[in-house]
């Protein structure tokens, strides 16, 4: 293991400086946007314009890295999204920053395809679950830590444009020397949309959620915490807190799914986001303290619903279709990814700060109700036959949304057969299934 992390040291520096730019950008810009006087409406559609560049970039990304390759494709793609950062001051313009936003997204896309194409193609199926779990880790890490990085200079000055350029070229520099082999690319295959919403309706529509909650929370949670009257360095900690509680919901809340009927469990976590973000919306304007710790039980329960969404997908389908299935739900987390700044800055401009958590609470809430609709009209799957949960997040390109489902696939195979004395009378080898 120590010697896969030393070969992509450099590929892991690169990925974590992007990340850190990544997570700086998003929040300057809301808040720039803001001081510059565009309206909140306007914010979240200038925010969705990173999601839809995202998006064409899931599409189109991995066949340029198929033609040019990996090193090529990277140093582009950076270099350009430098620029594009820049081109923000020098042009104070909703419309403009819509298409830098859009090949911003774009380009980010494209960043993500070649480092997860890279690790994945490079790790044996050994090490692939914890280096990818490293991966997942970094992204996050780097995100939180680019909140960290508001407290360096002003919204409003160049400092911080100027700070985020510089991360995103010079994680180039790592890419250019590593000593790594650069692997083969395949583009991923994908199944169509109604196939997908075929084989789950609760993976449709909680997928189409959980990008609308992801991108929602990334692109005004800055406004909504500028808006309560927290000050620069309060914004950056109420958004690295939200962070934090993400991470640590992963595990215990991911193991609690292998245990028991993933429904129940994709229910009782949105029912418990939905909760907390809603009493989130009440305090907001009345206790900051008490905000931020309802911002770190949010990220708790909010953060793994992806990660829960693709495993109840993954339990539907033959380990042959697991690869292709992610490869059309990140698809869908786009689309969704694409509504939710547009929706979360209406409900602000109606609302308030407020009906920002409002509208997060109602979005968990209502994949919440699906999932209790869905458990009386299919029947769950057996407990034996769940795969195992895998820590993801809507940020990842397809390359990585096929990277869970060989990680199952690996699980799977190395699975101990059931014993014959766990099995019930009726001689079907099935063990009963347990409740939550």
């Amino acid at each position: 293991m120590v010697t896969t992390l030393i070969n992509f040291g450099a590929l892991l520096l690169g990925i974590a400086l992007i990340m850190l730019g990544n997570g700086l950008q998003g929040t300057l810009l809301a808040l720039r946007a803001s001081l510059e006087g565009f309206s909140t409406l306007v914010i979240g559609l200038v925010m969705s314009g990173y999601y839809v560049g995202f998006l064409l970039g899931s599409s189109i990304a991995p066949r340029i890295v198929q033609r040019v390759g990996h090193i090529r494709v990277f140093a582009a793609l950076a270099s350009v999204a430098s620029a594009a950062v820049l081109l923000h001051i020098l042009v104070i313009s909703p419309a403009w920053w819509i298409l830098f936003r859009l090949v911003t997204g774009f380009c980010f896309s494209g960043l993500y395809v070649v480092t997860e194409s890279w690790l994945n193609h490079g790790t044996t199926n050994e090490y692939r679950g914890r280096t990818f779990a490293i991966y997942m880790m970094i992204q996050l890490g780097g995100v939180g830590g680019g909140q960290l990085l508001l407290n360096a200079g002003q919204p409003g000055g160049f400092t911080l444009f100027l700070l985020v350029s510089i991360l995103v070229s010079i994680a180039v520099v790592p890419i250019l020397v590593t000593v790594s082999p650069v692997p083969d690319f395949s583009a991923p295959t994908h199944v169509s949309i109604r196939r997908l919403y075929e084989i789950s309706p609760l993976a449709f529509w909680g997928g189409i959620g959980a990008g609308i909650l992801s991108g929602g929370f990334w692109s005004l949670g800055p406004i909504f915490a500028e808006k309560v009257g927290l000050s620069l360095a309060q914004i950056s900690y109420f958004m690295v807190i939200v962070t934090l509680g993400g991470m640590v919901g992963q595990w215990p809340i991911g193991r609690l799914s292998d245990r028991h009927d993933r429904r129940k469990v994709i229910a009782l976590d949105t029912f418990l986001a939905a909760g907390v973000a809603l009493a989130a919306a009440l305090v907001s304007t009345h206790l900051p303290g008490g905000l931020y710790v309802l911002a770190f039980g949010f990220g708790v329960f909010s953060f793994p619903l992806y990660s829960l969404i693709v495993a109840h997908t993954n339990d539907h389908l033959q380990p042959s279709e697991m690869v292709a299935a992610s490869g059309s739900l990140i698809i869908i987390v786009g689309v969704g990814a694409s509504l939710g700044p547009f929706l979360a800055g209406a409900m602000i401009t109606v609302m308030g700060a407020p009906g920002f958590f409002i509208m997060l609470a109602l979005f968990h809430a209502a994949i919440g109700g699906y999932g209790l609709y869905y458990m009386n009209s299919r029947e769950r799957t057996p407990l034996e036959e769940q795969v195992s949960f895998v820590s993801v997040s809507p940020r990842m390109s397809p390359v990585a949304a096929t990277i869970a489902p060989q990680i199952v696939q690996e699980n799977l195979s190395t699975a101990p057969p059931i014993k014959k004395e766990h099995e019930i009378p009726d001689g079907s080898g099935k063990i009963p299934s347990q409740g939550l």
